[in-house]
């Protein structure tokens, strides 16, 4: 019979030390599955239990959980509402992508978008999301996660039925700021949930399902969005979002908890500006740096120089207070730093093939939106099968040879586009999605774990926050630095061959492939000899850019290789009693 912890003055002071003792970071005793050092945790926190449970659970090998049984029990369910707030991010604007030539048609087929108001369209989502998305994931750690998280709903859902019925380009453009200002809300909230409904020997497999959730949506976005325009006017892309929007807001409010940071600290208002105006002026010089194709122009780096500045005063000062809104020391960590930059890498290498994959797909091979669409199907699968697994592998070989791994084979993947030509059978092309979908499903979840398992649970917002804005930032250089390569490559490609074309549209017919085709129809008989060519130079161009491309996620497989710990450390555990605010501690 086990004696009752605390029933003799000599055990409460043997369970006082240990206490101490783990308050000060020092591992606890006699378990190694480390289920004394959690029954401590549990007993200090809110959510205080006897102190007979305490020595069970020296004593027991059954770890005792951290999250509460009722929470526990319907987890799964939890994070299928919660990926339908992902689903309903992601899928929104790989649809967009599928509309943009619909939208640029005169009323009342579409807007009459110019090719800026269409870039803007889409870069005005960008633009907010990525410079809110810190700010988004510390009021969720401070307020509540769901609660952030409802708004993001909300606001998403409002802006995506203000866009199905704008009236004008700049109408279009200003909702899609409403819903990126949404959207912030939801991604950091996601994740940080998660972390909080499940135990850490689950968070694998359930982020892995995350992971796999994105891949998904980016491969049905573009069948979606096909089927839609088949049958309905442009702004239907966008008002399918809102029955979704409202299942999910009744679903989330019905089942998923509310968690944050017990002991926020005081306010960092100079922070959180700070990092607004630096992420702001970064991207805003990104987006137009692709824009021009052209970043040696003052208004863009001089932009870009800003925003770096303002972010390394960010940085700065945060290490210097004492209420830092994001502790700059996690950097310090190789684990966090390593899988922050992969994540960065890996999207903007991404980003650089998905650039011009549409292109090749839709004005090369001659498939429609919807076939295009139905391409990615492999990639989508290998993400769902291989992502929710991908814990497996690293639990055997460690997350660095994952994580390296996935790079390298991304790398590779991205060099098996130097085989598409013109003719090349298709097959070849939903080979290497599926390659790119495998190698994606080693690298998202387990750079992901890393980043989230290195902070505090009640610091998850600012976590998830971090890493969908390295996410965003490496994504937007992609499209921006490969996009304005690939650009400059086709102008070089095709400009010796449009002495056909009148001398005031010759400018334009060479910017893009679209342009060239669209100037060679006008032309009738005489337009059709640009048909080649223009196919040619694309695919040349394709070719170097889709090598730029696999260059750096090799590179990105040499970061993880030489910076990633071999095996993961120990969670980060809480600083003190108070720390850990249990989750369904808030209904």
């Amino acid at each position: 019979m086990l004696a009752r912890v605390g029933g003799s003055g000599k055990t409460r002071g043997a369970k006082r030390g240990a206490q101490a003792a783990w308050r000060a970071g020092a591992p606890g005793p006699a378990c190694g599955d480390g289920s004394f050092t959690r029954a401590l945790r549990y007993e200090t926190g809110p959510y205080r239990k006897s102190a007979y449970a305490v020595g069970m659970a020296a004593t027991s090998a059954t770890p005792i959980p951290t999250v509460p049984a009722a929470v526990h029990r319907r987890r799964w369910a939890i994070l299928a509402v919660l990926l339908f707030s992902l689903l309903v991010v992601v899928l929104d604007n790989s649809i967009l992508n599928v509309a943009m030539k619909t939208i640029a048609q005169p009323s009342p087929k579409g807007l009459g978008a110019t090719q800026s108001q269409l870039e803007w369209a889409i870069n005005s989502y960008t633009l907010v999301f990525a410079g809110l998305l810190f700010t988004a994931g510390l009021l969720g750690d401070r307020l509540g996660r769901k609660k952030v998280l409802l708004f993001g709903m909300f606001v998403f859902g409002g802006g995506s039925a203000l866009s199905a019925f704008a009236g004008s380009a700049g109408e279009l453009i200003a909702f899609r700021g409403v819903m990126g200002l949404g959207g912030a809300f939801i991604m950091p909230a996601t994740l940080a949930i998660i972390m909080n409904v499940f135990e850490r020997e689950e968070q694998p497999r359930a982020i892995g399902i995350w992971a796999g959730v994105v891949g998904l949506a980016i491969a049905i976005g573009p069948i979606t969005g096909g089927l839609l325009l088949q049958h309905f006017w442009w702004g239907s892309v966008f008002l399918v979002n809102v029955p979704i929007v409202i299942a999910g807001l009744i679903a989330m409010f019905l089942i998923v908890p509310d968690s944050k940071d017990p002991r926020p600290g005081r306010l960092d208002p100079v922070g959180v500006l700070t990092s607004i105006a630096g992420l702001v002026l970064l991207i805003y010089g990104i987006i137009k740096g692709g824009q021009y194709g052209d970043f040696t122009r003052p208004e863009v780096w001089a932009t870009v120089l800003a925003g770096v500045l303002v972010l390394a005063g960010f940085v700065w000062y945060e290490s210097r207070i004492d209420h830092p809104a994001l502790d700059v020391t996690y950097f310090k960590k190789r684990q966090f730093s390593a899988s922050v930059a992969a994540i960065g890498l890996v999207f903007f290498a991404l980003m650089g093939v998905t650039f011009f994959i549409v292109f090749y797909t839709q004005s090369v091979r001659g498939y429609s939106a919807l076939q295009s669409g139905l391409l990615l199907l492999p990639l989508a699968a290998a993400q769902m099968v291989f992502a929710p697994r991908a814990r497996l592998l690293v639990d055997r070989f460690g997350a660095r040879a994952v994580c390296s791994g996935g790079m390298a084979l991304t790398g590779v993947s991205f060099l098996g586009f130097l085989l598409l030509g013109q003719s090349t059978p298709i097959w070849v092309l939903e080979v290497l999605f599926f390659l790119m979908g495998t190698a994606m499903a080693h690298v998202m979840p387990p750079a992901t774990v890393m980043i989230m398992s290195a902070l505090p649970r009640e610091k998850a917002g600012s976590g998830s926050a971090v890493n969908n804005t390295f996410r965003q930032v490496g994504g937007a250089l992609g499209v921006a630095v490969l996009g304005s390569l690939m650009s400059t490559l086709y102008r070089d490609g095709i400009k010796d061959h449009l002495g056909a074309v009148p001398a005031p549209a010759r400018h334009a017919a060479g910017e893009s492939i679209e342009a060239t085709l669209g100037v060679a129809g006008k032309l009738g008989a005489r337009g059709q000899a640009l048909v080649q060519p223009a196919n040619d130079a694309f695919l040349h161009a394709m070719h170097i850019t889709a090598a730029a491309s696999a260059a750096v996620a090799l590179f990105g497989a040499l970061v993880t290789l030489v910076f990633l710990p071999a095996k993961q450390p120990p969670a980060a555990a809480p600083g003190g009693s108070e720390e850990l605010e249990m989750v369904g501690a808030e209904q």
